[in-house]
């Protein structure tokens, strides 16, 4: 089907044969009217360098373009369709004025001036103000070209001339405060590109390059281009511009030249071509010439389905070949018209009733209108009838016939005609104008673009020396694509890649080497951190209550985590724990159960039981430490380990207080011994408990230890555990206990053993030695230790500094009473406190006479 939709191009030349008379189709491009609208198109080019002039006389174009005129049917049969509607315009006759721009700025500006100069004049009067300015059009249509529109939307712009081009696509159009008139019946060439960098998106072609056509079109596409494309993070790594054919040498042949090869030996397998028709010719040429890899050409519709490109030999092999095209309504009657008018061309009385309308010339002005369309054939032009720009012509008619139906107030009956209209008071009707065409129903914007849908068209070849087009998605705002379809120039239909890095992989980022953002490294993102897109540059660091493991791609919420009773090393405490409240329990009770035996009396008594008691306590305080932390559990670790424990050393320092005396002091120690004994004991045993209480009373209102959740120690949780506040202050609170267990050690370790007696001052001796190499070895352990462990090494110093004083001291009497009951006596027990200097004199005389007698 769209074999049909192929443009005649720019080379046709004269093809009538000599005995053809000429046609009058030139003097159709004009008609009388209520409302002249005035006509740009591309009739002819310019072959000879535009260069070359130095005078500013007139340009003649040799060259034709069967476009341009069958665009200009198009206009001519919509004014007819409307002349001859009861519902738009009903009464009112539009009439027009068409003419040749040549494609070239110094041509489209006369007919322009034309257009404005005053009706039924052809002068331009200078005015202060021109809102009573009649000028000879209403509106004009086109031109073609985004180089030509931005030199005639000024000009028109300043007059408030309603201007609607079927298409020049150049984003720079849309400016209202430069072009305030300016209308056109396609999108801007922002959603061409758009749409073509959503396709280079969604197959990930991110290292390509953007080649453009040398003029307004090229350049402005290209920097539209490298803008979007920049914003998707698509690297162009080639960017250049094509030479227009009317500059054609042979250094511009080269410039081509070394633009393909830059493409060829670089790894870009897309190309993105932005360019005017005879430029990309020019390309392809010279591809298919210098034998360039195979490549993507993704194309502006420019050129995409330009017959010259089309035709040319050997096109097939420069690859896969995509572009977007607007989608548009049918005219199936139009190449009926276009036959018709050429048909009545030929007509020798039409063209003599033409002749005899008055002379409404401006050859002299502008010179002929189209001398070319009187020597064509309708064989030679009704190729391109359905090309898909004559849509975009007649639908650029309908739009301004609409405004003028709104400004003439036109309604089912007529319009009133005391109403005139002037072209200024067009422009603002026409902003925001919803209107139909066939059945295409149409709106400008506020920038007067319209919002179009593009198909995305494929280049296929069926056997045959031509492509057909096929359809193998759409755009419209977003694009919707059918892969399947898609055949691929490489080997195996597999799909292309173009990218200058390979992708990375899950938790990697990119480190960019060179100057393009495509062009990396990856790297590995580490544990605490992740990729948070796949664009990212640099691992982000995840917040404080989040985790990730290495090769992340997001952060997980850290659980709670604290020394639970479920723990190995909680567990064997435990375990611990019940075999030293056990022994010191089993102690108690042996002890109570032989209140009255010299052993229990010798070992201090109620104090040795009272004793036991708070070593049990010493044990049980460790049970604070397992499980979840709080404010009041951290705050009472200190008081509820340091008092029993204080309790349980002022007990020995008691009784190596005696001890020391009886064995340093044999004559003071009768006269102490009451205030070592009885009720001023335990009014020492008070006054060190109180001492160690208000410790821990300053330490906890000064220095209290407080909860802490740090979530950097683990890898995966947040550990929640008692910071200390000061360690100074926390080592001031063992100070009771310590000088208590280094005076124990003092006041025994010296004293020597008697024979046939128990040595109540080894025992404290060995358990302060326990008491000291536990604390000594604890303070590197617990400080090398995991945070998260710190509280079960705390609970296993505490049950080892028991457990120590408990074989030391108590467990060994205890193997007495059960297992030595004879022992049990008061002389193997009696102390040097109860017997004094002289009795332990006489005591030794008799043992020496004993052992003589016997």
């Amino acid at each position: 089907m769209w074999g049909l939709l192929h443009c005649l191009g720019l080379s046709l030349g004269l093809a009538c044969s000599t005995a053809q008379a000429k046609l009058c189709l030139s003097r159709q491009l004009k008609l009388n009217g209520d409302y002249i609208l005035g006509g740009l198109f591309p009739f002819g080019i310019k072959e000879d360098a535009v260069l070359e002039r130095t005078l500013p006389k007139g340009v003649l174009c040799t060259k034709f373009s069967a476009m341009g005129l069958l665009w200009a049917l198009a206009m001519k049969m919509a004014v007819e369709e409307i002349n001859s509607s009861s519902a738009l315009l009903p009464g009112v006759y539009l009439g027009y004025d068409i003419y040749d721009t040549c494609s070239l700025p110094m041509v489209v500006m006369k007919p322009s001036l034309l257009f404005m100069s005053q009706i039924r004049s052809r002068d331009i009067g200078a005015y202060c103000n021109y809102t009573r300015y009649w000028p000879r059009v209403v509106a004009v249509i086109g031109p073609y070209s985004s180089e030509l529109a931005l030199i005639t939307g000024k000009l028109f712009g300043f007059f408030l001339m309603p201007q609607v081009s079927y298409g020049a696509g150049s984003d720079r159009l849309s400016n209202r405060e430069l072009f305030p008139s300016f209308f056109r019946t396609i999108p801007s060439d922002r959603v061409q590109l758009q749409a073509i960098v959503e396709l280079l998106c969604l197959f990930g072609w991110n290292w390509v390059a953007a080649v453009g056509s040398d003029d307004e079109y090229g350049h402005q596409g290209l920097s539209l281009f490298s803008s979007l494309a920049n914003n998707r993070s698509i690297c162009i790594a080639h960017e250049s511009t094509l030479p227009l054919p009317r500059s054609q040498g042979s250094q511009n042949l080269s410039k081509v030249d070394t633009i393909l090869q830059q493409i060829n030996h670089s790894a870009v397998q897309v190309v993105v071509l932005i360019s005017s028709e005879g430029a990309a010719h020019i390309l392809f040429q010279r591809c298919i010439v210098t034998k360039v890899t195979p490549k993507v050409w993704v194309g502006s519709e420019s050129w995409l389905v330009s017959e010259q490109i089309v035709k040319l030999p050997g096109i097939k092999v420069v690859g896969t070949i995509l572009g977007f095209l607007l989608q548009s309504s049918q005219l199936p009657e139009f190449n009926d018209y276009v036959k018709q008018c050429l048909i009545q061309a030929a007509n020798q009385t039409f063209c003599d009733s033409l002749r005899e309308a008055p002379p409404q010339s401006e050859d002299d002005v502008v010179g002929p209108q189209c001398p070319q369309c009187d020597n064509i054939s309708h064989e030679n032009i009704s190729v391109g009838s359905q090309h898909h720009r004559t849509f975009a012509v007649y639908a650029a008619v309908y739009s301004v016939a609409h405004a003028l139906h709104l400004s003439l107030g036109c309604n089912a009956s007529g319009c009133p005609s005391q109403n005139h209209t002037r072209p200024w008071e067009l422009v603002s009707k026409m902003y925001d104008l919803r209107f139909s065409a066939r059945s295409v129903t149409l709106q400008f914007d506020e920038t007067g673009n319209v919002d179009m849908s593009y198909d995305l068209k494929l280049w296929v070849w069926h056997n045959k020396s031509q492509p057909d087009f096929l359809t193998v998605g759409s755009f419209q705002g977003d694009l919707k694509l059918n892969r399947s379809q898609i055949h691929w120039h490489s080997q195996g239909n597999k799909e292309p890649v173009s990218r200058c890095s390979r992708e990375c992989e899950e938790g990697q980022v990119r480190r960019v080497k060179g100057f393009h953002s495509c062009c990396y490294d990856c790297l590995d993102c580490k544990a605490g951190t992740y990729r948070q897109n796949k664009d990212s540059l640099s691992c982000t660091p995840c917040e404080h209550h989040q985790w990730s493991p290495d090769l992340s791609t997001q952060c997980f919420p850290r659980t709670i985590k604290f020394l639970a009773w479920g723990e190995p090393v909680v567990i064997a405490l435990l375990l611990l724990l019940v075999l030293a409240v056990s022994l010191s329990l089993a102690a108690l009770g042996l002890f109570c159960y032989h209140w009255g035996s010299p052993l229990v009396q010798a070992s201090g008594g109620n104090l040795s039981c009272f004793s036991l008691g708070c070593l049990t306590l010493v044990c049980l305080s460790v049970l604070q430490f397992p499980g979840q932390p709080s404010r009041v559990g951290c705050l009472a670790q200190q008081p509820l380990f340091h008092l029993p424990l204080t309790g349980c050393l002022s007990t020995l320092f008691l009784k190596s207080a005696e001890i020391f005396l009886a064995s340093e002091f044999p004559g003071q120690a009768g006269r102490l011994r009451s205030w070592l004994r009885g009720p001023q004991a335990w009014l020492l045993v008070a006054l060190l408990l109180l001492s160690e209480g208000a410790l821990c009373t300053w330490y906890l209102l000064a220095f209290p230890q407080f909860m802490v959740t740090d979530w950097q120690v683990l890898p995966q949780e947040a550990l929640v555990h008692c910071r200390v506040r000061s360690w100074f202050s926390f080592s001031t609170v063992h100070t009771v206990n310590v000088a208590l267990a280094f005076l124990c050690f003092l006041g025994t370790f010296m004293v020597q053993s008697h024979a046939g007696r128990y040595n109540l001052a080894r025992g404290i001796t060995f358990a302060m030695l326990v008491y000291f190499i536990t604390w000594i070895s604890f303070i590197p352990l617990f400080a090398n230790v995991h945070k998260l462990y710190q509280p079960a090494m705390q609970m296993a110093a505490i049950l080892l500094c028991a457990l120590g004083i408990l074989a030391t001291f108590y467990l060994p009497k205890c193997y007495l009473l059960l297992w030595e009951p004879h022992l049990n006596t008061q002389e193997f027990f009696q102390s040097f406190l109860e017997l004094g200097p002289r009795d332990r004199g006489e005591d030794q005389e008799g043992k020496a006479a004993k052992k003589r007698s016997q």
